[in-house]
């Protein structure tokens, strides 16, 4: 009989421990919560004020779907399952190697039709030829939220616009009644409204020649992104994006990663101006002297080499003679 009532006396005092466990658990993530919420910065009109510098900390740029360390290019080595750097980047060494991370892809997948699995795998073969980023095009919606650039949002009551570092890119929110795009555009045309503090922007009107990653991840002209921008705190941002394309994919997926606003008092977006960076890409043919030898459809050909410079070979040199300099 004692030890039965020593069980009950145990059951009821746990029960007891567990319900106060929980009840200090409801207050205090309410509490929490009514914290964050009191965090958020907010217009004269209430809304979450999302205004200042932003930038992604993922390396979804290089590839939405977990991945392992690989090489940005890459050849077969010694062993058939253990690729090495090919020409085309093998004097980066270690910055040759795209590094691991988990994926953004809510479920870690990309339904794509069989046809389109069969072209992405080919865009991620071809990476350094197709890859729009390295032509400078304008990055799209919303490879443009993750690229491993800053971007700023200057927010007002009917348009929000965001203003990227990469190419000068820019891209307007409309929260009014605006007329339909009149034709189709790199960085789409976004339609705006608010659903408690979350805004929600239906983004269409779209080419086809603009990439997810650079993994050769792609879609066509019938990309129909939404996006979900939710405040966590005062100095991040939960961005989603619904990806729906019924010419390339079985099914809708979504991304999903944090924007953390940049926190330096002088942060400010310092423009990269690519135009003038790939003018051998387009313009190389036009030298006296081509770096480029020749080209095999969209694929560049030439020489790979590492020129030493004069004063490292004299210190090489000094080193395997056995006489190293002191410092």
């Amino acid at each position: 009989m004692r030890n039965v009532w020593k069980y009950l006396a145990s059951t009821v005092f746990g029960g007891v421990i567990v319900a106060a466990v929980f009840l200090l658990t409801m207050q205090t993530g309410g509490s929490q919560s009514a914290g964050v919420a009191g965090q958020i910065p907010r217009t004269a009109d209430g809304r979450p004020d999302f205004s200042g510098i932003w930038q992604a900390n993922t390396s979804a740029y290089w590839d939405l779907l977990s991945h392992d360390a690989r090489p940005m290019v890459a050849q077969r080595g010694a062993y058939p399952d253990v690729p090495v750097l090919a020409a085309p980047v093998v004097a980066l060494g270690t910055v040759g190697w795209i590094p691991a991370d988990l994926g953004v892809v809510v479920g870690d997948e990309i339904p794509y039709q069989p046809w389109a699995a069969a072209r992405q795998r080919e865009n991620l073969a071809n990476w350094l030829d197709r890859d729009p980023e390295l032509r400078c095009y304008l990055p799209g919606v919303p490879r443009a939220m993750y690229l491993p650039y800053n971007f700023q949002i200057i927010q007002g009551p009917t348009k929000i616009m965001m203003a990227f570092e990469f190419r000068n890119a820019d891209r307007t929110i409309h929260l009014d009644e605006v007329v339909p795009y009149p034709g189709d555009a790199f960085m789409g045309h976004s339609v705006g409204r608010w659903e408690g503090d979350a805004l929600v922007v239906d983004v269409t009107r779209f080419t086809p020649y603009t990439w997810f990653d650079r993994s050769g991840n792609f879609h066509s002209d019938a990309l129909h992104v939404t996006e979900r921008y939710t405040p966590i705190g005062r100095d991040a941002i939960q961005y989603e994006a619904r990806i729906e394309d019924t010419k390339v994919f079985t099914r809708p997926w979504t991304i999903r990663l944090p924007l953390y606003r940049r926190l330096e008092p002088d942060a400010r977006l310092i423009p990269f101006r690519c135009i003038e960076m790939v003018e051998e890409t387009f313009l190389g043919h036009l030298r006296k002297e081509p770096l480029v030898r020749r080209w095999e459809g969209k694929t560049m050909v030439m020489d790979v080499t590492r020129r030493v410079p004069a004063s490292e070979e004299e210190l090489y040199q000094l080193y395997i003679s056995g006489n190293p300099p002191e410092n």
